[in-house]
């Protein structure tokens, strides 16, 4: 049934019960719906296994939340994708750009996975809303505030509004190598920024010079046949029978695949050793911390019931063709972040941009840079300035010392001379008395 992302789901849930309490509560995906599901699921010792459920609230299981499993990768797995990248490239300072449509919240929760993952190294983020309804000139300015806050650039939005920022960031001159920008494909479906640069518009030519700048990250590609046929079908059934476009299939549709896979497994593990299906926690228990083979490659759930985060990243690795191509990998279960070794075009300028040179956040933090609010030429010139000013100063020095050097000189023959001639006198003097 559809939660509607709301109390439909309780609703239905409820009405269920009324007639037969299930064995197990498979969805919903929606985080509002999820919540008060998973509270009554937990309180009737039901197993509830989701491939929704994402936002960071839903990692606290006891006491609301202990019979929930999350199939799925949380938000705060991809944030501690981030936070290893961050790690590897020694950045300290970072800027959220999400939408937020006041309804599902998907970017809303995105950024706040990824917000409490930095936490951890006490990152100061830079947070800025933008929407669809925005003209160029309100995106100039949230551009603008960008450059003058930050280099490393994190952006949950639709893919118009991906396009428009990257378009407005390359007018700004930010697109060179200096900055860096990543885009969340959420749920591995189009509808959010996946990091295409043609529209088939005016822009093109001056966006896809942009998105040299644009990383992707999205879930860890597969190369699985068997992944292949299950989306080709899902694609075919979705349009026959739903009317749905041709999209991606995304991760809800695999990740209620698997909950199936995980559920079965540990049920079977469960009346192996003895025990009914009605025993709710202990199934839910078998669940956890556990590795199983999915629809699209290997799932583990972690300790808590979550599942490790597995993700890839993708960035134009032809300028030319304006192609892309998945240029690293992360592995949520060991965090390692690993670059792949066929790469041969990772950043835009050839090397990671620095956030060394940034003036840190005037507005909420006390970090400051003596460059602020000024460019590169401009330092340098300041630069190099004072050291043409320290040299000036260092040679008025040694000329003025070595000028008083020779008047002490001077002064000291002269009065060594006067002395003489005071003698002199005075002998004259005398010699003429005496003759007198």
């Amino acid at each position: 049934a559809d939660s509607e992302c709301g109390n439909m789901a309780l609703f239905h849930l409820v009405d269920i019960c009324l007639v037969q309490k299930p064995d197990v509560i498979v969805g919903p995906v929606c985080d509002y719906a999820s919540a008060p599901v998973a509270r009554l699921a937990s309180y009737w010792k039901i197993p509830m296994v989701s491939a929704g459920a994402l936002a960071s609230g839903f990692a606290h299981k006891k006491p609301e939340y202990s019979h929930l499993t999350r199939v799925s990768p949380a938000y705060s797995k991809m944030g501690e994708m981030f936070l290893a990248m961050f790690r590897r490239y020694r950045w300290k300072r970072v800027a959220l750009v999400f939408e937020d449509d006041l309804q599902e919240r998907n970017c809303y929760f995105t950024v706040g996975g990824v917000d409490h993952a930095f936490k951890q190294d006490d990152i100061p983020i830079y947070s800025t809303v933008i929407s669809e309804d925005m003209d160029e000139v309100e995106i100039g300015h949230k551009v603008e505030e960008l450059k003058e806050n930050v280099r490393i650039v994190i952006m949950c939005a639709s893919s118009q509004n991906i396009r428009k920022v990257m378009l407005e960031a390359h007018r700004q001159g930010m697109t060179k190598g200096d900055y860096v920008f990543f885009n969340i494909e959420l749920f591995n479906s189009s509808t959010f920024g996946n990091g295409s640069w043609k529209q088939g518009d005016a822009f093109d030519s001056v966006a896809k010079q942009a998105y040299r700048s644009l990383q992707t990250v999205t879930l860890l590609r597969t190369a699985k046949q068997k992944f292949y046929k299950f989306a080709a079908d899902m694609k075919n059934r979705s349009r026959q029978q739903l009317n749905y476009k041709d999209d991606n299939v995304n991760m809800f549709v695999e990740g209620f695949h698997d909950a199936v896979l995980l559920y079965t497994k540990a049920l079977q593990e469960v009346l192996n050793q003895g025990y009914s299906k009605t025993d709710g926690e202990r199934i839910v228990h078998q669940m956890w911390n556990t590795t199983f083979e999915g629809i699209a490659g290997q799932v583990s759930i972690d300790a808590n019931g979550d599942r490790y985060g597995d993700y890839s990243v993708i960035g134009m690795t032809d300028p030319e063709a304006g192609t892309h191509e998945v240029i690293a990998d992360y592995y949520g279960m060991n965090g390692s972040f690993e670059v792949r070794p066929s790469v041969r075009r990772l950043w835009a300028s050839g090397v990671p941009p620095s956030d060394e040179s940034c003036c840190g956040f005037p507005k909420d933090h006390a970090s400051t840079c003596k460059s602020c609010g000024i460019g590169e030429s401009a330092v340098t010139g300041i630069v190099v300035g004072s050291l043409l000013g320290c040299a000036l100063l260092l040679a008025f020095y040694l000329f003025r010392k070595k000028y008083r050097i020779t008047i002490e000189r001077r002064v000291q023959l002269l009065e060594a001379d006067t002395g003489k001639h005071h003698h002199l006198r005075e002998d004259s003097v005398r010699s003429n008395l005496s003759t007198a």
